[in-house]
C-alpha cells in the first residue's frame, strides 16, 4: 500500500500583529480568530466595551482598544498608544446607509460617510512610521451599490471612490501595502440587524440564485483578509467577495 505524507505548514503569520478596528464581531472577530490560528498577535478595537471585552478574552488578543474609530483625536491616542510596529491593519467598522433622498437621516448618512471614506485617510495617515513595510492596510467595501438604484446615493459614493483611494495610497504609503476588499451579502450580525424578519428571505433567495448556492459567510471573507495580509506581491487593487452576486441580473 503506498503511503501518504503530510507536509506541515508553518502558520502564516507568527511573529506579525494584526491590528482589526471593528474586531469586536463579524467579519472583524473572524479575521482576528484566523489571524491567530496562523500564529499572529491581535489587537482589536470597537465601540462597545462589553462585546469587546468578550471578544478579545475569547481570542486570547494580545491588547485591546473601546473608542469610537471615526473620532480622530481617539483615532490617533490609539496608533500613538501602540506599544511596538504593527504589521497589517484591517478596518471593518462601520455600516452601510441606504435610503431616498426624502428620508435621509443626515447623521446617520453622514457617519457611514466617515466610518467608509474619512477613517480609512485617518489610518492611511496615521499608519506611516507605525506598519512595517511590506504590511498592509486591508479596507472594506462592497458591491451591491454599483448598480444605481434609488436609496444607494451614499453607500455608492464609497462603493466608486474607494478602489481609487485604494490605488493612490499603496502608491504613496509604499512598501506598505494597501488593498480593499469589496464584498456583497455577508451573513453577519449586522446583515441580521439591518434585515430584521426579512433576513431568512434573503437567505433563501441568494441560496437560490448565486452561482455557488450558499450564503457568504465571515469565514469566506476572513480567509480572502489573510491571504491579503501573506501574499506581499498585492497592493493597489480590490478584491470582489460576492459569490457572485453581482453577476445576477436585475
Amino acid at each position: 500500500m503506498a503511503s501518504t505524507s503530510v507536509i506541515a505548514r508553518a502558520p502564516a503569520l507568527t511573529g506579525q500583529t494584526v491590528v482589526v478596528i471593528g474586531g469586536s464581531g463579524g467579519i472583524g472577530l473572524e479575521t482576528a480568530r484566523l489571524a491567530r490560528a496562523e500564529g499572529a498577535d491581535v489587537v482589536l478595537t470597537g465601540r462597545d466595551p462589553g462585546r469587546l471585552e468578550q471578544a478579545a478574552s475569547a481570542l486570547g488578543a494580545l491588547d485591546s482598544a473601546a473608542f469610537d474609530a471615526t473620532d480622530p483625536a481617539a483615532l490617533e491616542r490609539f496608533f500613538h498608544g501602540l506599544a511596538t510596529p504593527v504589521d497589517q491593519v484591517m478596518i471593518t467598522a462601520g455600516r452601510p446607509y441606504y435610503g431616498l433622498l426624502a428620508d435621509m437621516d443626515v447623521e446617520q448618512a453622514r457617519r457611514s460617510f466617515d466610518e467608509h471614506m474619512w477613517l480609512p485617510i485617518n489610518v492611511a495617515r496615521l499608519a506611516i512610521g507605525r506598519v512595517r513595510p511590506g504590511g498592509t492596510l486591508i479596507f472594506m467595501g462592497g458591491t451591491g451599490a454599483r448598480r444605481a438604484r434609488p436609496g444607494l446615493t451614499i453607500a455608492a459614493m464609497g462603493t466608486a471612490a474607494l478602489p481609487a483611494m485604494t490605488a493612490n495610497l499603496a502608491l504613496e504609503l509604499a512598501p506598505i501595502r494597501v488593498n480593499l476588499i469589496a464584498a456583497g451579502f455577508v451573513d453577519t450580525p449586522l446583515s441580521a440587524q439591518l434585515l430584521g424578519a426579512d433576513l431568512d428571505q434573503r437567505r433563501e433567495q441568494l441560496r437560490g440564485t448565486l452561482p455557488i448556492r450558499r450564503v457568504v459567510g465571515p469565514a469566506d471573507v476572513a480567509a480572502l483578509a489573510v491571504h491579503l495580509m501573506t501574499n506581499t506581491a498585492l497592493t493597489g487593487a480590490t478584491y470582489d467577495i460576492d459569490g457572485g452576486q453581482q453577476l445576477l441580473p436585475g
